[in-house]
């Protein structure tokens, strides 16, 4: 077990351990934009799904604006459940030595029956939203999708009816040539609290127990995926990070949109 635990939790630099500097200008107006996407989505919109149609198609109807805002031509993919259409919307920033070749991120915009969904979704969909904007116009070798999913939550979650699923069986046929998903889940949470974060037994020996740290998974398919992409983020950012590529069947690993692309064959991590 011990030699397991070290191949999947084995990641390349360090994680950052540094008191965090003071917010520059710039980084004080993304908090503030950053905010306001997760309070639109979560405080106005509130809980949004196929039980609440109007709230779930406000929320795609303020992301389609806030794309539209950065530059972008959206693409819709309507879809039908349970008699009501829903969508999938996208954007891309077209790429300029590899154009074929995408890098998607994503993140789902509906949340769970009974929640406001701030943190599980909001954060990821105001992330895609403000990575969105910050690249645009950006000269870049591969083409990069952003993309809001619908139905990423029960009763859809792992179905036909997931949003993600929809939208990776359609790349799938297009023959679409994903290098890389990277699916944003879930990433507002931060507590320095000792006990915040758990983990299925095995874990618990490689990983902290304070959950003040942006987490890199994925299944063993994409291990050099998940390195790759924490080897770039410890370079660059000042915020602890813990990676881990562990077998899809262990409770967590498979707990998001990237899920829908391993059934596809693409490489993709939350």
């Amino acid at each position: 077990p011990g030699l397991v635990g070290v191949y999947m939790s084995s990641m390349p630099g360090r994680s950052y351990s540094e008191s965090v500097s003071p917010l520059s200008v710039d980084d004080g107006e993304l908090r503030d934009r950053l905010r306001e996407h997760v309070w639109t989505l979560a405080g106005q919109i509130g809980e949004r799904n196929l039980w609440r149609r109007e709230a779930l198609e406000a929320s795609a109807d303020y992301i389609e604006k806030r794309f539209r805002e950065s530059g972008y031509d959206v693409a819709s993919q309507d879809f039908v459940v349970a008699d009501t259409t829903v969508r999938n919307l996208e954007v891309e920033l077209p790429g300029t030595v590899m154009p074929d070749e995408i890098v998607l991120l994503g993140a789902h915009y509906d949340s769970i029956l009974g929640s406001p969904g701030a943190d599980d979704n909001a954060t990821g969909t105001a992330t895609v939203l403000e990575l969105a904007r910050l690249l645009v116009g950006k000269r870049l070798a591969r083409s990069i999708r952003f993309v809001a999913f619908v139905n990423e939550e029960p009763p859809f979650f792992q179905t036909d009816d997931m949003g993600s699923r929809v939208y990776a069986r359609r790349a799938r046929k297009r023959g679409e040539k994903i290098a890389a998903m990277l699916s944003l889940e879930s990433v507002g949470y931060f507590s320095d609290a000792k006990g915040s974060q758990g983990y299925p037994f095995l874990f618990r020996l490689f990983y902290p127990s304070r959950g003040n740290f942006l987490g890199f998974v994925g299944n063993i398919p994409a291990r050099r995926l998940v390195r790759q992409s924490i080897r770039s983020f410890r370079q660059h950012a000042a915020l602890p990070s813990e990676g881990v590529a562990a077998p899809g069947w262990i409770m967590g690993i498979g707990w998001s949109d990237h899920w829908s692309f391993w059934k596809e064959g693409y490489p993709a991590i939350m």
